[in-house]
């Protein structure tokens, strides 16, 4: 992983004892925006990358992640001397990134061993179905794992129809995006807001109206729009049925009481808290977080033990998606550091201007503001560090958030999850789940083409909910 390259060049280049040293914080007020050009780098490369320049990037994503961060270790280093530089980096990798991929990297692992066998017809309410299973899912088993489970499911269900691109679009509204809303398992954005202090189920109750009222009326048009085609479908010539239909059976059931573990762990880190620290290269570890991390990790061991090789070969499971993601959002970690500096400078830091752009004119937090830029830059950017990036502005002090301010937090929470659906980049399963489709033959709209689709279905919804939940 990336992380742990630049964990030991930081090993090797610095001298134990300033690992010892007491923290040193970065002085964000005296930062300016250059330091967060690598930022920018990164989640411009990534947004462009796989469209642009596609065989290059399929290649080369790790060193070029590694160049930008590189890019922000240095200068920081040289800037602000190596004990202020190696204490604000190796901090957010050992407290923040390593849980942050070991809870992916176990959902995907133990949702990877769970076999949807068999097939049945896709009418409009099997699918609707389908697509109410799967976001109910995306909150227990995380949006990716979700996704991973039930997309073949779906197109094997549809793969004899002539309009069925707009049912795998749907699918990552809904189970690749909003469903995942109601707990940190849901979406990474959300287990960044619990690794920075938010209660586990602080989102299922605050922001449960909301994803009721969203993903309700996105099911809703759907099932209109399915109808629709469907009926039309019924004067077409018929196509032969490459899957035909065949009794449903859940294979790999051992990995359900692995993934109610994922959960267990993560709810003991949330009550168990013992007071040890303990020091990791001059890091201070909570013990709680230590034994989760252990657990989770063991229960994705255990899953590669118990499930069966063919479940996973049946699945298509492979490792090249959360080698991806561990080394592309090691990156984001590292060179989101200064940018978060100068965020809780606040009005005297370099991005002052968007401060005052979420601000009232009375000094109160604009939560209208807070959920559409959230949500904007969650389309085209990776939403959890976005949602990192706006967690901060609005102060990042989980419990001021969680009380005085929860609405200013469930603006951010819905803005990053519910709008990472408005592009294939936004969330992590959205292009896995786009080239899924393509490669078995579903005719799949380009990019600008998907985003025509969410233009016309998420955007207005998103209008409304913003108007009621936070306007």
């Amino acid at each position: 992983m990336l992380a742990a390259t630049m964990i030991a060049a930081l090993l090797i280049v610095l001298p134990q004892p300033v690992f010892a040293a007491e923290a040193h914080e970065l002085p964000g007020a005296a930062m300016s925006l250059w330091w967060a050009l690598p930022f920018a780098g990164l989640l411009l490369s990534i947004a462009t990358g796989p469209l642009l320049f596609p065989h290059v990037w399929e290649h080369h994503y790790g060193k070029i992640a590694a160049a930008w961060a590189a890019l922000v270790v240095i200068p920081l280093a040289i800037a602000f001397g190596v004990p202020a530089a190696s204490e604000a980096v190796l901090h957010t990798l050992l407290t923040e990134y390593l849980s942050f991929i070991i809870l992916l990297f176990a959902l995907f692992t133990i949702s990877g061993g769970i076999l949807v066998a068999g097939n049945i017809h896709g009418t409009p309410l099997v699918n609707a179905g389908l697509l109410l299973v799967g976001a109910i899912l995306a909150s227990i088993i995380g949006t990716t794992g979700a996704s991973m489970i039930l997309i073949r499911p779906i197109l094997r269900a549809n793969d004899n129809r002539p309009f069925n691109a707009h049912v795998v679009i749907f699918f990552i509204f809904l189970v690749s995006n909003i469903g995942g809303s109601l707990t940190p398992l849901g979406d990474p954005p959300l287990f960044v807001g619990f690794l920075r202090g938010v209660d586990f189920f602080w989102t299922t109750v605050h922001i449960l109206p909301d994803t009721l009222f969203v993903g309700g009326l996105v099911l809703l048009i759907f099932l209109v729009l399915d109808i629709v085609l469907h009926r039309r479908e019924a004067g077409m010539p018929k196509i032969k049925d490459p899957t035909p239909d065949t009794k449903v059976r859940i294979r790999g059931l051992a990995n359900l009481p692995l993934l109610a573990g994922v959960i267990g762990a993560i709810l003991l880190s949330a009550s168990w808290k013992p007071g040890v620290s303990i020091p990791v290269l001059g890091v201070g570890l909570e013990l709680q977080n230590l034994a989760r991390d252990a657990i989770i990790l063991a229960l994705a061991w255990l899953s590669l033990r118990v499930s069966y090789k063919s479940h996973r070969e049946a699945n298509g499971f492979n490792w090249g998606p959360i080698a991806e993601v561990a080394k592309l959002f090691a990156g984001i970690f590292i060179c989101i550091v200064p940018v978060i500096a100068i965020l809780r400078a606040g009005h005297d830091g370099a991005l002052a201007p968007l401060v005052a752009l979420v601000t009232t004119a009375d000094g109160r937090p604009n939560d209208l503001a807070y959920f559409w830029l959230t949500g904007a830059l969650s389309s085209f950017l990776d939403n959890a560090p976005t949602y990192l990036v706006f967690f901060e502005l609005a102060g990042g002090d989980a419990k001021h958030l969680m009380t005085e301010a929860a609405s200013t937090l469930a603006a951010i929470s819905a803005g990053a999850v519910f709008m990472g659906a408005n592009t294939y980049i936004g969330n992590a399963p959205n292009f896995m789940v786009f080239a899924i489709a393509r490669h078995r033959g579903f005719k799949m709209p380009g990019f600008f083409g998907y985003m025509a689709w969410s233009g016309l279905v998420l955007i207005p919804t998103f209008l409304i909910a913003g108007f009621l939940f936070f306007g």
